[in-house]
């Protein structure tokens, strides 16, 4: 694979997370092999991603442009969902494996990081105001935090704790291993 196309589109596969060089390798004959259709349309999706695809606007998670008002995603706008119970998640990730398990019928909150010191991530970077807020205006009665059972995860979860008792609001802790 001597073409720069081919390297270049190879070094930029690789920056993904979980693909190496030898998978984007992968990726990038199997695009060259495979119906044109396909490549085409990857190409024009990913060439709008931006356009069409923003951070929800009450919790975080993955929403579509739709019009000019503040973006909401499918949960916030499903009104079966329970706008009592809430869980906060690290990222988004960890709200799509929890929608996949297809236990939680409440609503989100996505923090995009936790506290870590190591990294220079403060109490001051996360949204906790928003999150307060969200609780109060939206008379949340319990939250769930599900954040990773690591010392970052650990951290946020005291952190929120902290933040959120003088509102009321009932606080749980998703449980982790056995």
């Amino acid at each position: 694979m001597q073409s720069a196309h081919a390297r270049r589109l190879v070094s930029l596969l690789s920056r993904l997370p979980g693909v190496g060089e030898k998978t984007a390798q992968r990726y990038l004959l199997f695009l060259l092999t495979a119906e044109r259709e396909l490549s085409d349309d990857l190409g024009r999706e990913l060439s709008f991603l931006r356009e069409h695809l923003v951070p929800c606007a009450r919790c975080g998670n993955i929403a579509e442009v739709v019009g000019s008002g503040p973006s909401l995603c499918d949960i916030c706008t499903d009104n079966k969902r329970d706008s009592r119970i809430l869980c906060i998640v690290a990222r988004v990730h960890d709200l799509i494996s929890i929608e996949r398990a297809g236990s939680m019928r409440g609503r989100y909150f996505v923090l995009g990081k936790l506290l870590s010191p190591l990294e220079g991530v403060g109490p001051e970077d996360l949204p906790i105001a928003a999150l307060v807020a969200r609780v109060r205006e939206e008379k949340v009665e319990e939250v769930i935090v599900a954040t990773p059972p690591s010392v970052d995860g650990e951290a946020t979860a005291l952190l929120i704790k902290r933040e959120l008792g003088g509102t009321g609001v009932a606080i749980s802790r998703i449980a982790s291993g056995v």
